[in-house]
């Protein structure tokens, strides 16, 4: 089998590795580096809970392969808090039980994290826009847009 050298720096850390060249990055995030915050849902790119950011910018991990994202910079929902407190995101998603059962969340707040960076005060309709490409099984959007809500205001928005 062939395989292919791939080095990414995940939440500030290097990880390094031979892969398989159909290796998608959301298995390189939770094999290779051991971070599971970044669920594998769909594998379709449909339903958002692999989301990350790859390069600044948010990415369904299950849509990258390790190798396309070999010399690039991934965060993951482990790499938004210091190590010490939650991020405000997280801890407003605690706060308005946004959580739900939590398969979705690490995708809803990656993605709302790059909404509230480039809008930190976006309306209910902006937060429901920004996260059309992320599904919540359990149909809780209202207090999933409620938490973002409240980030925004954590953060300095309103």
């Amino acid at each position: 089998m062939v395989s292919v050298p791939v080095e990414i720096t995940i939440n500030g850390r290097v990880f390094s590795g031979e892969v398989e060249p159909r290796q998608l990055l959301v298995h390189f995030i939770r094999e290779n580096a051991g971070l599971t915050g970044t669920k594998v849902g769909c594998d379709t790119s449909q339903c958002g809970t692999c989301t990350v950011q790859l390069d600044g910018q948010i990415a369904k991990s299950c849509t990258v392969l390790a190798v396309q994202a070999s010399g690039s910079t991934v965060n993951t929902i482990e790499g938004l808090s210091n190590g010490v407190d939650l991020h405000p995101l997280q801890e407003a998603f605690w706060n308005k039980h946004g959580l739900q059962c939590g398969f979705c969340t690490p995708g809803m707040i990656m993605a709302s994290e790059e909404l509230l960076r480039n809008n930190p005060s976006p309306s209910r309709e902006e937060i429901r826009h920004a996260l059309e490409g992320n599904i919540c099984r359990c149909t809780g959007y209202q207090n999933i847009v409620s938490a973002v809500e409240e980030a925004a205001g954590a953060m300095g928005g309103s």
